[in-house]
């Protein structure tokens, strides 16, 4: 039997992206979300999911993308820049963390804060990943882990794509490297996360065509999934302009989330007898 989740990234981080989330919802085959405790639609977002119990919502543990931290920045000064807001993205996270600026410590302040933020939301989170994959990090895994676990949240994302997968996409090189390290990263955590009882999918696609993932290379991925459980991860949007205009990321909203409505996914979904789960059915069996 196949199972598959359908989790849709940055829910929280702005309006066009909270719409879209819900539509691809309620109209397509999204069947979770990763919530940023840090975004600046959070509340928006809060309220939308109040509204659509069905949509499992996860924590998008959050140390990079330009937003400002949880936690005063005085609190964690090795995470933000000279501005106070985190760093734009895991390249600079990864060469000050490798070379010792970060503080763990820190890190461990932040990331308790931002679960906290949602939990006295009222919602339930269902399972944490993060921002950019840096929850996969050697030391940050361990920090996410215990705290996650202490919390009662048993799921997680592990984004180890498999290395074999192509797909049909037309990737650049840099971005297979870039695959590559975070899955061999990744594939370290999931034996640790189900060392500690957690519950992880069996497979996980999206890192080659996220932020692409156009209907063509939708259809591939669900072509070619295998039995057991899976999450897609995507990143839908309603207004390519907005979003652009306010996070300089090399994305394809609206394309996204034209996917995800589409009625050849959905009927591919039902001809092919594959069951939409979130991560709540999975931490629950």
């Amino acid at each position: 039997m196949r199972k598959l989740i359908v989790n849709a990234d940055d829910f929280g981080l702005h309006p066009g992206v909270n719409k879209a989330v819900i539509e691809g919802h309620v109209s397509g085959c999204i069947t979770s979300t990763s919530l940023m405790p840090g975004g600046a639609a959070y509340a928006g977002a809060v309220d939308l999911a109040a509204k659509y119990p069905e949509l499992g919502v996860g924590v998008h543990l959050t140390l990079v993308g330009g937003e400002k931290p949880v936690l005063d920045q005085a609190l964690v000064p090795s995470l933000v820049d000279e501005e106070g807001r985190l760093f734009n993205d895991y390249l600079q996270f990864i060469a000050r963390f490798i070379v010792g600026k970060v503080n763990l410590a820190e890190v461990r302040l932040e990331l308790a804060a931002q679960l906290d933020k949602v939990f006295g939301s009222g919602l339930v989170p269902t399972h944490v990943d993060s921002h950019q994959h840096l929850h996969v990090l050697p030391g940050i895994s361990d920090i996410v882990l215990d705290l996650a676990w202490s919390r009662g949240i048993k799921a997680l994302r592990v984004s180890d794509e498999p290395l074999s997968f192509i797909g049909g996409y037309p990737f650049a090189p840099g971005r297979l490297i870039g695959r590559t390290a975070l899955t061999l990263l990744a594939t370290l955590v999931r034996r640790k996360a189900k060392r500690r009882g957690f519950s992880v999918p069996d497979f996980f696609f999206g890192m080659l065509a996220g932020g692409n993932m156009k209907e063509e290379y939708l259809l591939k991925i669900i072509e070619q999934l295998p039995p057991g459980v899976s999450e897609i991860m995507v990143h839908p949007g309603n207004d390519d302009l907005a979003l652009g205009a306010a996070y300089h990321w090399p994305l394809h909203w609206q394309s996204e989330l034209s996917a995800l409505t589409s009625a050849a996914v959905i009927n591919r979904l039902a001809t092919m007898n594959i069951n939409l789960v979130s991560f709540k059915e999975l931490a629950h069996g």
